[in-house]
């Protein structure tokens, strides 16, 4: 297993409840629109990346009880969290995950 999709599974098991998931859906959504802001007002950029840790903290401390997954895996936490938004967001683990059929 390379160190991305060990970063990534550890990044899953650690958001486990609903409303964790979905502060950090949000997360990712707000870090998404921060860089296009950085054109457009600096203030709101740094606004979105700190409402970011306001929410992703909120949701460990809260709801899921437990150390965020950027403390084993600093860095490669960001990608792993994007991916998985994007697997959420647009079902691409459902389509990757389907078992295969055998045609006959």
């Amino acid at each position: 297993m390379s160190y991305f999709h060990e970063a990534k599974a550890h990044f899953v098991a650690c958001h486990q409840h609903p409303v964790n998931q979905a502060l950090h859906h949000l997360t990712n959504l707000l870090a998404i629109a921060a860089v296009p802001l950085l054109f457009y007002d600096w203030r709101l950029t740094l606004l979105c990346l700190v409402l970011t840790q306001v929410f992703a903290l909120s949701g460990h401390a809260f709801f899921e009880k437990n150390e965020p997954a950027f403390r084993k895996y600093p860095g490669m936490t960001i990608l792993a969290s994007l991916s998985w938004s994007f697997d959420n967001w647009f079902g691409l683990r459902q389509l990757f995950n389907r078992p295969n059929r055998e045609i006959g």
